[in-house]
């Protein structure tokens, strides 16, 4: 049994006519320890699928369809029964900035995340905070764990962004857009890093991406997106070799255009 199995996922917005579903009956399995990628320009429906299936869509969005973690149903849950259900999953927003509280010590953010999602004791939790640093290669964790976001430069931010993901100690962890706004040279040492934790840990991925080069880099397959729909998916190497749908070779040709630019 798959550790997360999507099946005719849709998601509509209030007001909004039924043609401009969000994302318009989505099926999609990811397995325990493997990492999957969903690729498709902004405005595919990419965030909002990973939003409907925790429970976090914009006022007036409604999911319908099936989502289910480790055999236990995501949607149609609210409250203290969402977040049960939702147990497990860690998120990477795409604006690291955004998800960290600009009036929180670094320290204070990740702690909180082990005390909130597993019950950990608030000594304990304080504990790891300087072992997750290391573990997503921030120097000093002791001086930065003490640093508010604003002092941290953009990778760092990110890095923290994912150390207060993996306090939860996720068995599924959705990354959307994990490295965007990020340098070339430290976009790669975040692909990097994602891919050793997911390797350590055995987590589960599914990564949300524009980028078919971030992909190719960290998932064994890929689905491709496209208003609300996949119109592709296959193992990354076939995709990559072989794309069978024009929208998904015109993908690859635009990553090939900037590795010549």
């Amino acid at each position: 049994m798959a550790l997360l199995s999507i099946r005719d996922l849709a998601v509509r917005f209030a007001g909004a006519p039924d043609a401009a579903g969000a994302v318009a009956g989505v099926s999609l399995e990811v397995d325990a320890g493997e990492c999957v990628a969903l690729v498709g320009e902004s405005g595919s429906g990419k965030s909002q699928l990973l939003l409907a299936c925790l429970g976090l869509l914009a006022a007036g969005g409604r999911a319908s369809g099936s989502a289910r973690f480790d055999g236990r149903e995501l949607l149609g849950a609210d409250g203290a029964a969402a977040r049960q259900r939702g147990r497990g999953i860690g998120l990477v927003f795409q604006d690291a900035t955004g998800s960290l509280t600009p009036h929180r010590r670094i320290g204070t953010l990740l702690a909180e995340v082990a005390v909130a999602a597993r019950g950990c004791p608030a000594a304990q939790a304080r504990q790891e905070v300087g072992h997750m640093l290391e573990r997503v290669r921030l120097p000093d964790p002791a001086r930065w764990s003490r640093a508010y976001p604003h002092e941290l430069s953009g990778g760092m931010r990110q890095r923290v962004a994912l150390a207060a993901a993996l306090m939860a100690r996720p068995r599924l962890l959705f990354a959307d857009e994990p490295t965007t706004a990020l340098d070339p040279t430290v976009q790669a040492g975040v692909i990097a890093l994602l891919d050793e934790l997911r390797q350590d840990t055995g987590m589960a991925v599914l990564l949300v991406t524009h980028d078919l080069g971030v992909a190719a880099a960290l998932a064994s397959r890929i689905a491709v997106l496209r208003a609300g729909r996949i119109v592709e998916s296959a193992a990354t190497a076939t995709l990559l070799r072989n794309p069978r749908h024009p929208y998904s070779a015109e993908l690859l040709a635009a990553l090939a255009g900037g590795a010549c630019a």
